[in-house]
């Protein structure tokens, strides 16, 4: 593993020239690490093209006891699980339905319907299936416009201080998205936040310097006792 640097107290980060790689690498090093200490790797997916390429390196990996990986989702559009717009989709056909891993440790996110049941009914299949410090690892991104998972500026998901899963409007799409909230996600014993290429050169050092009143829902994410980790390629971390 590279090495990797602390950027405050909340974060760290890592410029790696070839990103994606560094990330599916430490996407198994996390793996195994929580397999050897807790007996099973709890991960909540994100979608994107990032996360596209890294399920594609993972799904050619013979080196994690996939039988000990529970995959579950940090978002989702009120979406069908065959809509190619949905993230389960996506992960499933970039290779991850072709891995050893029990339909039972395979927890989609139904955000179809009446969504707001849903989210509840995901969130007590979180608190049923796993401990207190929930997920071993939360995939994100950064949106253009500071967002994380489908946490979105000025929207109502960003208030909730219990929920683990939220229902979330977001007025700018007119669309309804089911996501992970802060405390699910700041809660958990690791985020990494994935933000790689030219279109993610602005927002990052915006979020990353901004004030603790952040506009910038991704600025929320990490702790001092359990910090997040952003992956950047040089491209998106050239400010540093």
């Amino acid at each position: 593993m590279l090495n990797i640097e602390s950027y405050d107290e909340r974060r760290d980060y890592i410029v790696a020239e070839k990103a994606v790689l560094f990330a599916a690498e430490h996407w198994i090093h996390s793996a195994k690490r929580s397999i050897q200490q807790r007996g099973r790797f709890a991960v909540a997916l994100s979608g994107g093209s990032t996360p596209k390429a890294i399920f594609k390196m993972l799904s050619q990996s013979r080196d994690i006891e996939w039988d000990k990986v529970w995959l579950f989702w940090s978002d989702e559009r009120a979406v069908p699980a065959t809509h190619p717009e949905s993230n389960y989709h996506m992960a499933m056909e970039s290779g991850l339905k072709n891995l050893p891993i029990p339909p039972h440790q395979i927890f989609r996110m139904k955000a179809e319907g009446d969504i707001e049941k849903n989210a509840l009914d995901y969130e007590e299949i979180i608190r049923r299936r796993l401990d207190k410090s929930l997920f071993d690892l939360v995939m994100l991104g950064v949106g253009e416009d500071g967002h994380t998972a489908s946490l979105f500026p000025n929207t109502k998901a960003l208030e909730i201080k219990e929920n683990l899963v939220a229902a979330n409007f977001i007025p700018s799409l007119k669309a309804h998205r089911m996501t992970l909230t802060f405390p699910c996600i700041n809660e958990s014993h690791q985020a990494a936040i994935y933000a790689i290429g030219k279109s993610k050169a602005s927002i990052v050092p915006k979020v990353l310097d901004a004030a603790i009143l952040s506009p910038y829902p991704a600025s929320h994410i990490g702790t001092v006792e359990r910090k997040a980790l952003w992956i950047l390629d040089k491209e998106a971390g050239h400010f540093v």
